[in-house]
């Protein structure tokens, strides 16, 4: 299998704006996570997909390898996947561009899911931590079968009234495709429980394409805010 990384990218951040050129220790943070893909050695090919010229320039000069977007887009899985035509590949591997500390383990377990046949889009999950995490709308929950195919995804407590810290599961936001899975998905319309809870991947629950949640101990560091930012900071130069 053919697997390729692409990480969507844009500025209009509203949390924090502008953070994928925030620099640390010199080195903006788009280009720290394409790097770290490109390091994991997981993947055949790494883009970075954006619609921005500052985001082009800047992977283009370290030699990175990017596709502009030709239109402006709702969701980073509708920019990679107008991408995705301009490469061939079996596998794609939505990777956010705010998210430099990648787990090669949690990633090749996810690639590894599409060994069986069956699995057309996977993605990762993994335990809390207390139950703070779980009363905050922007950790989001997902519940799954007994095969581990996601039921629904939300930013509420479910499965609701459960006293053990176990029966609740994060939904990291890391998604998987087989190559005709993305296309799929990406010509059909938002779904009303995807508009409700503004979760892309209730999309394909609602049209009845099955997610596989793989999971990990690996909870997965994303900069949001600048309080995320200034943690970064912290394990980079703790790191080095």
């Amino acid at each position: 299998m053919k697997v390729v990384a692409l990480i969507p990218a844009r500025l209009e951040s509203s949390r924090f704006p502008n953070k994928l050129i925030k620099k640390i220790d010199g080195i903006p943070i788009i280009v720290r996570t394409y790097n770290a893909a490109i390091e994991s050695k997981l993947f055949h090919e790494v883009y970075v997909v954006s619609g921005n010229e500052e985001i082009i320039e800047l992977i283009n000069s370290v030699n990175g390898l990017t596709i502009k977007s030709k239109k402006e887009h709702l969701s980073g899985t509708d920019r990679i996947s107008e991408a995705s035509n301009e490469i061939e590949c079996d596998i794609i591997v939505n990777l956010q561009g705010d998210e430099p500390f990648i787990d090669k383990e949690s990633i090749r377990n996810l690639i590894s899911s599409f060994d069986d046949p069956n699995v057309k889009i996977a993605s990762l999950m993994t335990n809390f931590t207390d139950f703070d995490e779980i009363n905050n709308p922007n950790n989001v929950k997902v519940v799954v079968n007994k095969n581990s195919d996601a039921i629904f995804f939300s930013r509420l407590p479910i499965p609701h009234g459960s006293s053990n810290i176990l029966d609740y599961k994060r939904h990291i936001g890391l998604y998987a495709f087989r190559y005709s899975s993305l296309d799929k998905f990406s010509k059909l319309e938002r779904s009303k429980n995807e508009i409700i809870e503004n979760l892309e991947g209730n999309r394909a629950i609602d049209n009845a394409i099955s997610i596989k949640m793989v999971f990990t101990d690996h909870n997965g560091i994303s900069i949001d805010t600048i309080e995320d930012f200034e943690n970064a900071k912290k394990i980079i130069t703790k790191n080095d």
